[in-house]
């Protein structure tokens, strides 16, 4: 009976450790992430600017959820239609692809590190939970564009913004956008200012559905 009330003294304390980590984060801006400590142990140099979401443009956002989560401002955290659809491809073999929505992406780069096992993803998932219940659509997004990697040693949109095209997140057109929204899932082997041919064709693809992001009001949830 003394270990199991000591167990779940432990269990608590992670909890409630947690939960105040997540609370802390919904005023306080994420001052590091494992990446980046990844890249200044390396010796890469680590370029970051915060701006709030009022100060980028609102493509940006737009070309995010239309590439990585169309469903963003209806689901809590989790998109089960997403999920089941990569599964389904999963299943018949070739590369695996994952139905992250961009509050589990923004949960694993603020708290976590990379990996696939199954604590971390069950890790992911309570932190999603918590920002979701804490933070709200709006302080996601935030955080998910002034964290995510765009390049080695280049995190967040205004830094993405500045090294690419050379002007402010607030001044980035609809195109410009669709290409930093392009390169994410692989922003060290792709380039937004010289963008390959793929890159080109899927910033396309971006850019077009931003429209529908913006005409079907899809990002209502950040206004």
């Amino acid at each position: 009976m003394g270990f199991l009330k000591l167990v779940l003294k432990i269990v608590g304390g992670i909890i409630a450790f947690t939960m105040i980590w997540a609370l802390v984060y919904r005023f306080v801006n994420p001052p590091t992430t494992f990446l980046m400590v990844r890249d200044r142990v390396q010796g890469t140099p680590v370029y970051r600017t915060w701006v709030d979401l009022s100060e980028i443009n609102p493509s940006m956002p737009r070309a995010v959820i239309a590439a990585e989560d169309a469903r963003f401002c209806q689901h809590r955290g989790f998109d089960m239609e997403a999920i089941e659809k990569a599964y389904a491809r999963n299943q018949k073999g070739g590369k695996v692809r994952g139905g992250s929505t961009i509050s589990q992406q923004t949960a694993k780069n603020a708290f976590l590190w990379p990996g696939r096992t199954l604590i971390r993803k069950g890790v992911e998932a309570w932190f999603t939970v918590l920002i979701e219940f804490i933070w709200g659509k709006p302080r996601i997004m935030e955080v998910y564009l002034n964290i995510a990697e765009f390049g080695r040693g280049i995190f967040g949109v205004e830094a993405a913004a500045q090294h690419y095209f050379g002007k402010p997140a607030s001044q980035l057109s609809r195109t410009e956008s669709a290409r930093l929204a392009a390169i994410l899932p692989q922003p060290i082997k792709r380039d937004a200012a010289s963008p390959g041919r793929y890159t080109k064709r899927y910033a396309g693809r971006i850019s077009a559905r931003t429209r529908v992001v913006a005409n079907e009001g899809l990002d209502d949830c950040l206004r």
